[in-house]
């Protein structure tokens, strides 16, 4: 078989001849235009194949030129027109990118889902996926029901803008993420278009983008609540709008795989759910362990819709996941042990509620009542591990033991058997603070006979949410309230003679932004219990349809100018001060040199978060990035440096970006705002 790309030939064993066309305009109906990239059958105009869309904002000629290279050719080297496109605003598309998902990000979507059905080469069928905001997005335009849209795949993704994404958890502000990604996306708006693709009008485009695009956060951080702002994009308000199927993909160690469960669940339309051991990685490129062949079982749900063609996909469970064993405690995994079950619907019948009531520091205890307190230390959750692993060294949660001993720790005894649990964990707790803003965070732990503890799974709540996200209200010190902590859905199998065990404190700071005062929170016994979502084994899932092994399209030539450095994080403490810092590396690409665009591609960027011991209002956030793009004398470089803070009444953030042309400065931003603090 032989890919045509712009001269090279480059030989693959897939079914039919291919070829690329590095770049096409996508009129839109108000005249803008957007940028993509197609792969397609080089019969497709003699013989029409369906389509496929990625529709993300990263850039198709350089930031993952090298991923689309590993997932496009496949599916058209399989019989369709696999398309990327860059969102409004994105790499070389026309206009200004204001925010995520907002309606003319779907609206333009939908207006590419019928360009596509309208070509020649297409027979009008059209499915679109994604991972992450390509997910997103893929469900959002499925509600707005195009009539060319018949599936989609959404990897790594929510149903619930608010619930489970990037900005809150809980009702919690996620201050190890929401400033992270934003100050990320600063940088990312403020590339330029190529000037390869669009000629000399490249530097107007640039330095309108750099002028009107704004800081995300600052819109994120004005709606502290759930509220229309977060309801849009959110298709869990209304899942009927979806007519197309839907194929929901995650990760357990990823921090999107709650909706797989809630799409199930309240769609009612063909669906099917999938989740791995993975973190924020397509199926096929999982760390950890094991990949599988995605793009195979991901062309078996495309011929099924798309093509009509029996492929069994459907005959299969709706559901599969990995239910992971008990490992050693570490900070990155090539691999987790385990294996797959399944199950024909869900909610599944079979699996059933276990509740282990809180006794004194146990799980299982006979219901007497007791008051436990703690008073939060404000380094607990810096060996949290991260919130959207990448599957780096460094990601994963270490040995929690340290964390433990800053928590409330309810141990159940050694099982005298093995358990198996599947679905969402949730801790009833009757709970009192001694101030009216407080949050509580909740871990589940397995305590192996040595003494160490691996995270199993983890939630968030801010107190005053305790009967809704969209009205809270402050607590009334010293009284007692009863609520629900859920914690992320997992799959996880302790061994006989594990302990299980439930870790609660009211600071868990970088997750969670910290209450404005110190909190001592109490917990009262036998009127608190966890819940636990218990499935027994069944013989059937020995039986399930293995999957085949990761497949890929030939590698696009990549020069190697700067090893990327990985993730990386390190705990600082002083003793002296009780200041506490966690620093966090983020470099996954370093610096390459994309061979056929001619095009250096850099960047990097680091996180960090500082606390004082005894003083929650000294927390604050910082992140900084640089991108650089170079192709022979044209040099560019963007900065942009990103603050958090707050005091009692109010958040303060500050926003930098700094634009480079070669090594003049061509642009300088400052933002700053003061926003006000709503319960949080």
């Amino acid at each position: 078989m032989t890919v045509r790309n712009q001269g090279m030939r480059i030989r693959a064993s897939f079914p039919r001849d291919i070829r690329e066309i590095s770049h096409v305009w996508i009129p839109m109906s108000d005249g803008a235009r957007l940028a993509a990239r197609i792969w397609l059958p080089e019969d497709a105009e003699q013989s029409p194949v369906p389509a496929l869309l990625e529709y993300i904002p990263y850039r198709k000629n350089d930031a993952t030129a090298e991923r689309d290279a590993a997932i496009h050719p496949y599916f058209a080297g399989h019989g369709y027109a696999s398309v990327r496109v860059d969102i409004r605003g994105s790499g070389d598309s026309d206009g200004i990118l204001y925010d995520e998902y907002l309606a003319q990000e779907l609206e333009d979507g939908a207006e590419v889902i019928a360009w596509l059905a309208g070509q020649p080469w297409c027979t009008g069928a059209v499915g679109m996926f994604g991972k992450s905001w390509g997910g997103f997005n893929s469900l959002q335009v499925a509600a707005l029901r195009p009539p060319a849209l018949k599936a989609i795949v959404s990897v790594d993704s929510t149903d619930d803008r608010y619930a489970d994404d990037v900005h809150y958890m809980g009702g919690c502000l996620l201050g190890s993420d929401m400033l992270s990604w934003a100050s990320t996306m600063l940088a990312y708006n403020a590339r330029p278009p190529d000037p390869a693709v669009v000629g000399e009008r490249w530097r107007k485009q640039w330095l309108e983008r750099l002028d009107e695009t704004p800081p995300f956060v600052e819109a994120w951080l004005s709606h502290q609540r759930r509220d229309g702002f977060w309801e849009h994009g959110s298709v869990c308000e209304d899942f009927a709008a979806i007519e197309c199927a839907v194929y929901m993909i995650g990760g357990w160690a990823d921090a999107y795989r709650n909706a797989v469960f809630r799409v199930l669940a309240g769609y009612d339309g063909p669906r099917k759910g999938l989740i791995g051991p993975w973190s924020h990685n397509y199926p096929h490129q999982g760390k950890p362990g094991p990949a599988i062949g995605f793009l195979q079982d991901a062309l078996r749900w495309w011929d099924h819709w798309l093509k009509r063609e029996d492929t069994g996909i459907m005959d299969e469970p709706m559901l599969r996941v990995w239910m992971q064993d008990a490992v050693e405690p570490r900070t990155f995994y090539d691999q987790r042990p385990g294996r797959w079950v399944a199950e024909e619907s869900w909610p599944s019948p079979r699996v059933v509620t276990r509740s282990l009531a809180l006794g004194e520091r146990t799980l299982g205890g006979d219901g007497t009542e007791a008051a436990l307190q703690i008073r939060g230390a404000q380094e607990a959750g810096l060996a949290a591990g991260t919130w959207c692993a990448s599957g780096v060294p460094g990601d994963q949660p270490p040995d929690q033991r340290e964390e433990d001993g800053l928590s409330l720790c309810f141990d159940s005894e050694p099982l005298t058997e093995a358990l198996e649990l599947l679905g969402i964990p949730e801790a009833v707790l009757t709970v009192a603070s001694d101030r009216p803003l407080a949050l509580v965070a909740g871990r589940l732990g397995d305590v192996a006979p040595d003494g160490s503890s691996l995270l199993v799974t983890r939630g968030l709540l801010n107190l005053t949410h305790r009967e809704s996200h969209a009205s809270p209200e402050p607590l009334e010190p010293g009284r007692r309230y009863e609520v629900r902590l859920r914690l992320g859905a997992i799959a996880h199998a302790f061994q006989a003679g594990h302990r299980i065990r439930l870790a609660l404190s009211p600071t868990y700071f970088p997750w969670a932004w910290p209450s404005p005062e110190p909190v001592t929170l109490t917990v009262v016994t036998g009127a608190s219990r966890l819940e636990l979502p218990v499935r027994p084994p069944r013989r059937e899932d020995d039986d399930l349809r293995p999957f085949e092994r990761p497949e890929f399209p030939p590698p696009i030539e990549i020069e190697r100018v700067d090893a990327p450095r990985g993730g990386g994080r390190e705990i600082r403490h002083d003793l002296v001060s009780g200041r506490h810092e966690l620093v966090v590396g983020v470099d996954h690409f370093g610096a390459r040199r994309l061979v056929r665009e001619d095009l250096l591609y850099a960047e990097r960027a680091i996180d960090t978060f500082t606390i004082v011991e005894g003083e929650p209002l000294s927390a604050m956030a910082q992140s900084h990035w640089t991108v650089q793009l170079e192709r022979g004398e044209w040099r560019v470089r963007v900065e942009t440096s990103s603050s958090l803070s707050g005091d009692s009444e109010a958040f303060h953030l500050t926003n930098v970006l700094e634009a480079y042309e070669g090594d003049a400065r061509v642009f300088g931003k400052t933002w700053s705002r003061r926003l006000p603090r709503d319960l949080v």
